[in-house]
């Protein structure tokens, strides 16, 4: 038997080796963990670095941890994105009926020979591409506008010599908007003028046009816009109309009005900005993006712009000019310029397009031939560099070079202005259709969508608007009715 001292001794031992074991122990514990961050640490220097050498390398056979998963999602997200975004801009140009267009932006996608659903929708638009029924351009009727009245009482109910002129000419905002949906309702389609025709130049650099169908859906029926002096004449200030054209917080045209007030402001109160916000609204009222041709003069400016050299030089001015620059003192020709070719780009790119109306709205037939040329060369000076050049000449008052019997392309006029870069040339016509094409030129009759026109349908009994719109539901009833006001002198 141990005595005990003995066993005193031995427990005191016993305590020793395990407090020793478990210094031991925690210091073992300490170190794995200090292990432990240093290999964490060095890992994310030294792996993640390696495994971004090997990213950058193009070594894809080493498989990567699940912390980089969220960015090998980023390519297949960025491949669904295009492709949405491809299939929008492919149904946008589907809705106005250009499935050839669609279908080509479908094909930008990549993978779309393998994708059912590209497969599947390209396969939509080629069927509706082949279900398309051509309308031959001797069978497009062409409609015209001049500035709309905002306020009839302005312009329908003053007492003097240009009363009738408003009252004949001009078409009401709300009839231009009624007009739009009602040939909307029954199927009309904007399309350009360009769109009725294929021109190609020979070795010489000749221009020549043939006829070329529209394609639309049966029950579509296509039909051609065009403006007249979309210029703001001084002759219109304070007869209820838009004063002129400017672009809106979004670079979008608009127009600006002047109140009874005197206070200027800004919305859409003429056909351009009304026309584009319907096709926003619509698009399928347009064919391809296509709106309308802009007939411009140029002696008093363009789009209300006052852009003629008259107004910097101050030579040879009217009275309304000189009173316009006498109320404008701080008026700079070179930014009128430059803000009305701002303008014009705009308006360009939401699909319009810009036609002479000759510089000073002459008769055409009646002038003589050094008429002509002077008109047209101021035409091209003052007013093509804003706008661009163009191909179009819509004449004013309606008068052609010939009758539509003559031989129109052997008059010494119209090989002046074919001299000039014109081969699509525009009267005025009655005629639901009314169409000429040669080899050189392409000729086509307009119909006036105005108040003396309206008054022949809804008082006089003709019937010359019914295939497009309801005439007597369009009728501004703030119009006068004097059958005086509506006699063409």
């Amino acid at each position: 038997m141990e005595s005990d001292k003995q066993k005193d001794n031995s427990e005191n031992n016993k305590k020793k080796e395990t407090k020793i074991s478990g210094i031991l122990i925690l210091k073992t514990i300490v170190l794995v963990i200090l292990l432990c961050t240093l290999g964490v640490a060095l890992y994310a220097m030294y792996g993640g670095f390696d495994k971004k050498n090997k990213t950058e390398n193009g070594n894809s056979g080493v498989r990567e941890s699940s912390s980089s998963s969220n960015d090998d999602s980023t390519p297949a997200s960025a491949s669904v994105d295009l492709k949405s975004e491809k299939m929008a801009e492919a149904e946008k140009l589907a809705v106005q009926y250009d499935y050839e267009g669609a279908i080509r932006k479908m094909d930008e996608i990549p993978g779309a020979d393998t994708d059912s659903d590209i497969i599947t929708k390209k396969a939509e638009y080629e069927s509706a591409k082949n279900s398309l029924v051509p309308t031959d351009p001797s069978n497009i009727t062409h409609v015209f506008y001049h500035s709309l009245v905002v306020d009839p009482q302005k312009a329908f109910f003053q007492n003097n010599n240009e009363t009738a002129g408003f009252c004949q000419w001009m078409t009401t905002l709300d009839e231009f908007n009624k007009i739009t949906q009602q040939m909307y309702d029954r199927g009309y389609v904007l399309v350009d003028i360009h769109e009725l025709v294929e021109e190609s130049k020979d070795e010489n650099g000749v221009t020549h046009v043939k006829k070329k169908p529209v394609m639309l859906p049966q029950g579509k029926t296509p039909f051609v816009l065009s403006l007249d002096d979309v210029s703001y004449y001084h002759s219109y200030d304070g007869r209820g109309t838009a004063s002129k054209l400017v672009l809106d917080d979004n670079e979008n045209p608009t127009n600006e009005y002047i109140q009874d007030d005197g206070k200027t402001v800004t919305g859409a109160y003429d056909c351009i900005p009304l026309i584009d916000a319907f096709v926003e609204q619509h698009p399928d009222f347009s064919y391809k993006g296509s709106k309308g041709t802009i007939a411009l003069t140029g002696y008093d400016g363009i789009l209300g712009y006052r852009t003629d050299i008259a107004y910097k030089t101050k030579d040879n001015l009217s009275k309304d000019q000189s009173d316009w620059l006498a109320a404008h003192p701080d008026f700079n020709w070179d930014k009128e310029c430059k803000d009305a070719k701002k303008v014009a780009e705009a308006i360009k790119a939401k699909g319009w397009t810009f036609a002479s109306h000759t510089w000073g709205h002459i008769r055409i037939g009646d002038a003589t031939m050094d008429h002509l040329m002077t008109d047209t060369q101021k035409w091209k000076q003052y007013v093509e560099p804003l706008i661009g050049e163009t191909d179009t000449i819509i004449f004013a008052h309606g008068q052609d070079l010939a009758n539509w019997n003559e031989d129109y392309a052997s008059t010494d006029k119209f090989k002046y202005l074919k001299e000039q870069g014109f081969s699509i040339f525009c009267n005025v016509d009655g005629s639901k259709y009314f169409v000429q094409q040669g080899d050189l030129f392409f000729r086509m009759g307009r119909r006036n969508l105005d108040g003396y026109r309206l008054y022949q349908c809804v008082y006089a009994g003709s019937d010359k608007l019914n295939d497009l719109f309801d005439p007597a539901s369009v009728w501004d009833q703030r119009r006068p009715t004097d059958p005086a006001l509506y006699t063409i002198s």
